[in-house]
């Protein structure tokens, strides 16, 4: 008997035992997501499902109402519609943005209620418990109506299931609260299942407020309404006229009506009475084009799928893409923070076109339509320096296509974008960012668009100097070689501009023009006349060329308000010079003074790792010969200092996946040092193995592997090439991806 058990037991652990290692073996990359990443910390992510590059994503709504202060929309800036700390939910956006520093969408909010209606979501708000975020999900229980939310959604339709209690359940749609600041909205009910509508939105970092523009929707439920109505909460009016109105600042209650309503604070209802418990599916197609291309993404994308169908199949596309760069080794945590950080690089840009390729054109003078995928949200300032690249490597398709969409913004609006937001140009940030990324794209073998119409829009917008909205102060620059105070942040902004001109001139270069590409390399140095050759630091000058008094080095951290740079200081400036590093070392008297002066950025702690001038220089030991050690131990102690597997595991602003990106590539080992310039810095890999599968209409081999050899995790002590020796810390992204593997060997 004893025997018996024991073998039983045996038997039992052994079958565990390979059970929990099958278990691990089919972890997919999709399952290592953790969407609650970046939700705290000013990361400005959200938990909710979104597809690949989605129009439509869902996101729990948790910052409205005094119970959420601090961070609460209404009390202080805030860009995400939930924030991990705040516990009271008033809803579910249907539309949001992901990394931004800026409010903006984060509306049509659906929220699930019990017993009698009401209207007021300070009111009908609830806390909730038992959240439950994965790629493609998300779910959660609603304290005060005991309802369990879940999500998913297809590129065009958010998918929300609600399981209600016995009793009279409600389903409202809120059009009268959003992240954004823009108000007025419209609203049709069209049966007892369909609801059509719009939400106006366009206030991004309070640009340009005269280009609001329309979302539009259509909502369609399960199970047909036993009672729906619509409520409208008009505005509070004061005098002799507001006597006489009876239903001033009262919110009206109009029952079972298909009437269409206008206004700032308006919603539906929708009512069931349940003798048992019951789950209500609401599908809420959306466009920027219409209620009819609204209505037609729905059924075409989702039509009478069930919820786990949409869900499986948005999880399965999101593990193809994730699935393009696979790693090996390392801990869960470390796959965890990699393979979340790969999912936020591709959120932005999203998709813009309908189901039927439609799309609003900049200005919306009319609707252009595209057989490919047009693109939106290109936070450019952020993701020139390493997003863009990372989607040429394994996603050069995507990357095609955001250059095919950048110059149909040309053809559009007669500019290039800088920060363009569904079809909007915000003109938010300094610099000429589109052109590093284009001339980047095609130096790397991208060719499949038009390069001499991208190249006749780089130079439009690098030398024209009256009404350029990329190139404020041009005129300066072009004559002095920087921006003097009278313009904003003239320090940076002069270093933005060489960055886009040095870009132009290896695409003249390349396209044979050799006379631009002299005259804009020239013009990417003269970065040099802002040179305090005493401070050994970039500072601003007056329109007369004295120095701008007094000087603080140090102002402008943190995001302080200053005279020379645009969200940084002196320091954090110091070597924003990509381009041209070897020229910035002799400026600074050589290797010595170099290193010198870039050790003093940490030392000071100086250096941000929440924003983008300065998230290069972790790389730039890399340039000092013996010193490349350096390189190799700030980037691992900032990964595991600033990339957790929490919520507040992103340093700041993911920045549309910028933050993200920087993750990626610094845990694969590589890193792309000089926007614009087809190059890569390497460093230790953080795996064991990783394999970056390539695209066979873009690149000749099918993958190329990082492999590592440790031994006792030391300072690398050679890098090969298919067995190769290089002899450098920096490799050509030709040779590169025509390479089989590139190995990097420890101490």
């Amino acid at each position: 008997m004893v025997l018996y058990k024991r073998i039983t037991l045996q038997t039992v652990c052994f079958f565990y035992i390979l059970f929990f290692s099958a278990a691990i073996l089919a972890q997919q990359p999709a399952d290592f997501v953790n969407p609650f990443i970046g939700t705290s910390n000013f990361g400005a992510t959200f938990p909710g499902p979104i597809a690949p590059r989605g129009m439509a994503s869902i996101s729990p709504f948790n910052v409205s109402g005094p119970q959420n202060r601090p961070l609460e929309k209404d009390s202080q800036w805030l860009s995400n519609p939930y924030v991990n700390e705040n516990k009271f939910l008033t809803g579910f956006s249907q539309v949001n943005l992901s990394g931004v520093g800026c409010p903006e969408l984060g509306v049509i909010l659906l929220m699930p209620t019990t017993g009698t209606v009401e209207t007021n979501h300070l009111k009908y708000g609830s806390t909730y418990s038992n959240e439950i975020a994965k790629t493609a999900y998300y779910s959660v229980n609603i304290d005060k109506y005991k309802v369990k939310a879940e999500f998913t959604a297809s590129k065009r339709v958010g998918v929300s299931q609600f399981t209600f209690p016995k009793g009279q359940s409600n389903i409202l749609l809120n059009l009268g609260v959003g992240l954004t600041n823009e108000e007025g909205a419209m609203v049709k009910i069209v049966s007892s299942t369909e609801i059509e509508g719009m939400r106006s939105v366009g206030s991004f970092c309070y640009n340009s407020p005269e280009d609001a523009y329309p979302v539009y929707f259509v909502a369609k439920f399960s199970k047909p309404a036993d009672q729906f109505g619509v409520w409208k909460k008009p505005a509070q009016y004061n005098g002799a006229e507001a006597q006489w109105m009876g239903y001033n600042g009262k919110t009206r209650m109009m029952e079972n009506t298909i009437k269409t309503v206008v206004g700032d604070s308006i919603g539906t209802y929708f009512t069931y009475q349940f003798d048992k418990e019951e789950t209500v599916n609401v599908k809420i197609g959306i466009s920027y084009v219409s209620i009819e291309n609204a209505r037609e993404n729905l059924e075409k994308e989702t039509g009478n799928k069930s919820f786990d169908a949409v869900y499986k199949e948005t999880y399965d596309e999101w593990n193809t893409e994730l699935s393009k760069i696979l790693v090996e080794g390392g801990s869960k945590d470390d796959k965890t923070i990699f393979y979340t950080a790969l999912y936020h690089t591709l959120i932005h840009p999203n998709t813009l076109n309908d189901y039927n390729g439609e799309y609003p054109e900049i200005k919306r003078s009319k609707i252009g339509k595209t057989d490919g995928t047009r693109y939106t949200v290109f936070s450019l300032w952020d993701t020139y320096r390493n997003l863009h690249q990372l989607m040429s490597l394994a996603y050069p398709k995507q990357q095609s296509d955001m250059v095919k969409s950048m110059l149909e913004m040309y053809d559009e609006n007669g500019w290039l974008p800088k920060w363009e937001l569904n079809s909007t140009e915000t003109f938010t940030m300094v610099g000429d960012p589109a052109s590093i990324v284009i001339a980047d794209t095609y130096l790397k073998g991208i060719r499949d668009f038009d390069v001499q119409k991208a190249y006749k829009a780089m130079l439009k917008g690098a030398d024209q100097m009256e009404n350029n909205p990329l190139r404020p102060g041009l005129k300066d620059y072009i004559e002095k070689g920087y921006l003097t105070t009278n313009d904003r942040g003239p320090v940076s902004t002069t270093q933005e501009y060489n960055a886009s001109d040095y870009s132009i001139s290896l695409l003249a270069k390349a396209l044979g023009k050799t006379a631009d590409a002299n005259r804009f390399k020239k013009r990417s140095l003269s970065y040099k006349k802002l040179f305090d050759k005493n401070l050994k630091l970039l500072r601003p000058r007056l329109a007369d060329g004295k120095w701008y008094e007094p000087f603080d080095p140090v102002s402008g951290a943190n995001f302080e308000e200053n005279v020379g740079f645009i969200e940084g200081n002196a320091w954090q400036y110091a070597f924003m010079v990509p381009h041209d590093i070897k020229g910035l070392i002799q400026l600074m008297g050589g290797n010595k003074g170099f290193s010198s002066q870039l050790q003093k950025v940490f030392d000071s702690k100086q250096f941000d790792m929440a924003n983008e001038p300065d998230i290069a220089y972790p790389y730039l030991f890399n340039y000092l010969k013996g010193e490349e050690f350096k390189s190799q131990d700030l980037v691992k102690k900032l990964v595991r200092e600033y990339f957790q597997n929490k919520p507040k595991g992103l340093p700041g602003n993911d920045d549309t996946g910028t933050m993200s990106a920087w993750l990626v590539y610094s845990m694969m080992g590589i890193y792309p040092i000089a926007p614009g310039e087809p190059v890569y810095t390497i460093t230790t890999p953080m795996f064991d193995k990783i394999t970056i599968k390539l695209d066979s209409n873009y690149y000749k081999k099918e993958s190329i592997v990082i492999e590592r050899e440790v031994n006792n995790d030391g300072k690398i002590k050679q890098i090969q090439l298919d067995g190769k020796a290089v002899n450098s810390y920096f490799i050509s992204h030709d040779d590169f991806v025509n390479g089989t593997t590139l190995k990097v060997i420890q101490n």
